[in-house]
């Protein structure tokens, strides 16, 4: 049987806003180097074998192989392992730093701690495009390529889950696993742990220093 008639990539290393995300590493912070800019995110992850903490943000490109359109008719998420979440030596790392695409998302948000967790549709967040809440079916070709934008969040386990999108052309049907090279993605929650945000240029500081610390002129 030929293969799925479309193609995709995913990158779960996208912060909210380009600027802020947690990572979970089992690493004391004056062994953690700076954050590093978005677009090296997942080397930097992989060097420190962070997991990301609370969200998981997953921007998956799907587009046809050819002419002829494909419907992506739905998407499931599957829980491959649910575990205890880290516990201490495990630190959470905040990447925020202060915030300052043609293609404008789908936007859908998953509770991975509900029992049958569903990709939901929602309305995009950002102020400068407008996205409205639009759910499935959608339609790709070789030249109308679809963004889905996805937030994965837990709160209280670390879980390992993939995606299966259904896609319909031509009389066929089938399904694609959506994963991380092979491998689940894995979001755990950040609850109990210390939790570090870096100052530049004096390098990780505990969250709470940082919210305490009064704002110049007052």
């Amino acid at each position: 049987m030929a293969g799925a008639p479309l193609t995709w990539t995913a990158d779960s290393h996208v912060w909210q806003l380009e600027c802020d995300h947690d990572y979970v590493i089992a690493k004391p912070p004056h062994h953690v180097p700076p954050p590093p800019a978005p677009a090296d995110a997942a080397a930097w992850a992989d060097s420190q074998g962070a997991v990301h903490g609370r969200t998981t943000n997953l921007r998956i490109t799907v587009q046809g192989q050819g002419p002829a359109a494909v419907v992506l008719t739905a998407l499931h998420v599957r829980i491959a392992e649910r575990t205890a979440p880290a516990t201490r030596p495990s630190i959470a790392y905040s990447m925020y730093e202060g915030c300052g695409a043609a293609l404008i998302p789908r936007y859908f948000s998953v509770d991975l701690d509900a029992h049958r967790p569903l990709a939901r549709s929602v309305p995009g967040n950002d102020p400068s495009r407008p996205a409205p809440a639009i759910d499935f079916p959608y339609r790709v070709s070789l030249r109308e390529p679809e963004v889905l934008f996805l937030s994965a969040r837990t709160a209280a386990c670390t879980c390992d889950w993939y995606l299966e999108l259904d896609w319909s052309s031509q009389g066929r049907t089938g399904s694609v696993r959506v994963d991380d090279h092979g491998r689940p993605f894995r979001t755990t929650t950040i609850k109990g742990l210390p939790h570090y945000w870096y100052r530049h240029p004096g390098g990780w500081v505990p969250m709470a220093a940082v919210h305490e610390d009064p704002e110049p002129g007052d």
